[in-house]
C-alpha cells in the first residue's frame, strides 16, 4: 500500500536523523567536558591572584586600589 511505504519510509528518515542529532550531541558533549574544566581552572586561579595582589596593598604595581588611586605630585 502506498501510504504504508510513505508512513515507511518517514519514520526511517525520522530514525536517521535522531541517530546523527545524537553524534552531534556526544561530540558536542566530549567538547564540553575538555574545554570546561579549564575554563573554571583558570577563574579560580584569576580569582586567587586579585585576592593575592590585593592583599599586597596600593604599592603593588598589579593593585586596582593602587592604580585608580589619586597619585600624590
Amino acid at each position: 500500500m502506498v501510504v504504508d511505504d510513505q508512513i515507511n519510509q518517514a519514520l526511517n528518515r525520522i530514525a536517521d536523523a535522531i541517530e546523527e542529532n545524537g553524534e552531534t550531541l556526544k561530540r558536542i558533549a566530549d567538547h564540553y567536558d575538555g574545554v570546561v574544566p579549564v575554563m573554571a581552572r583558570n577563574a579560580k586561579r584569576v580569582e586567587k591572584a586579585h585576592i593575592e595582589s590585593e592583599s599586597e596593598g596600593d604599592e603593588s604595581p598589579f593593585s586596582l586600589r593602587g592604580m585608580f588611586s589619586p597619585k600624590a605630585n
